[in-house]
């Protein structure tokens, strides 16, 4: 039987990682299971656990006030140790571009544990955009063994960077076998009543990138536009970044048919992405989540590693100027035909079958 350990630390990992983990977990006569979460995000990863009733084996709990990259590598690389020469996995699995990522695929390489990347292949091809995803991601796909890579695009970057062909596997993304759960017919919450009679605009904004002017360019514009279209209500789940909470409130308060809102679980989040009309953001997940929902994304940032939803149609980059976010989400609310070729285009991201397909694989080799 094989041992697989999961390694995770943030929100956004998790969402994708639990539906891998109960599929694995499913398989008792396959594998043996073992999760590791290090706590990069603390209550945030939580409530994501807690939605999908994964209970680690181990949680290295490593976050603190103010920490820095410098302090989470290090904590992960050093307390991670322990945990792999205890454990002795056959392989670990790490998710996409996080910190927690590199550093966890980091420990396997100097003790030589084969890690698999769940994501492989993601690429802008700017190492600081976004920061410090670009590189972390990267860098795992340098010491992988195993590359499940989400779509046909992100194959072939990895074939393009001279990775063996018979150790990559597209299997759609996991945040999609998410979605499978957490989306429910019937759901209800009193920020969606309030917003039930009119056009509501999701956001989401956090990028270490855009903090500072982008941000504010940002939100400036929102306000903006929102405010020449009576018929929309926004609601902001806000990020616990202080430097966001900081830009938002200087722009945003005041404006009645905004709601700027507490972090939502992730079945809340989800659930707010299927009753939006459309989503501007700067995150990632998002970019595949909010297509497989049929809504339109305007994603805040000069560069995505997930093209495969602009060439689709479901995405377009607008950048962080105030006028180009402005023109972008203007033209949305106030032409159909531009809505509806966004709104009903293909979802490039999967089926909401990446978790068995990966344990397939795993089961195999």
């Amino acid at each position: 039987m094989n041992k697989v350990m999961l390694v995770f630390g943030t929100r956004p990992e998790a969402i994708k990682m639990c539906p891998l983990v109960n599929e694995l977990k499913s398989r008792t006569d396959e594998f043996e299971t073992v999760v590791t979460v290090t706590g990069q995000h603390r209550e945030m990863l939580d409530q994501v656990l807690r939605v999908f009733n994964v209970i680690p084996d181990y949680d290295l709990a490593i976050m603190k006030q103010g920490q820095t990259l410098f302090d989470v590598t290090s904590e992960v690389l050093q307390n991670l140790k322990t945990v792999l020469e205890k454990e002795g996995p056959d392989v670990v699995l790490v998710h996409g571009d996080t910190t927690t990522s590199f550093a966890a695929a980091l420990a396997c390489f100097y003790l030589q544990i084969p890690v698999g990347h769940v994501e492989a292949g993601l690429r802008t091809h700017d190492i600081y955009s976004p920061w410090p995803e670009e590189f972390n991601r990267q860098a795992v796909d340098i010491v992988s063994e195993y590359y499940f890579a989400p779509t046909e695009a992100s194959k072939k970057n990895l074939l393009e960077e001279g990775k063996d062909k018979t150790k990559i596997w597209v299997t759609g993304n996991s945040g999609i076998d998410a979605l499978r759960t957490t989306v429910r017919d019937g759901y209800s919450h009193p920020e969606l009543e309030w917003a039930s009679d009119s056009r509501l605009i999701l956001i989401t904004a956090h990028r270490r990138e855009n903090l500072g002017e982008p941000m504010h360019r940002m939100f400036r514009a929102i306000r903006c536009v929102m405010e020449e279209h009576p018929d929309t209500k926004a609601i902001y789940p806000i990020h616990m970044n202080p430097k966001v909470r900081r830009a938002a409130h200087e722009e945003l308060d005041g404006f009645s048919r905004l709601h700027i809102i507490d972090p939502l679980e992730v079945l809340d989040f989800h659930n707010f992405l299927a009753a939006s009309y459309l989503i501007l953001t700067d995150s990632g997940g998002i970019q595949e989540e909010a297509p497989s929902l049929g809504k339109p994304v305007l994603v805040m940032r000069d560069t995505t590693e997930r093209p495969e939803g602009v060439s689709a149609g479901t995405l377009k980059l607008v950048g962080t100027e105030e006028d180009v976010i402005y023109h972008e989400f203007s033209r949305l609310l106030s032409d159909p035909c531009e809505y509806d070729a966004m709104s009903h285009s293909s979802n490039p991201y999967g089926d909401g079958y990446a978790s068995k397909r990966i344990a397939d694989v795993l089961a195999r080799h």
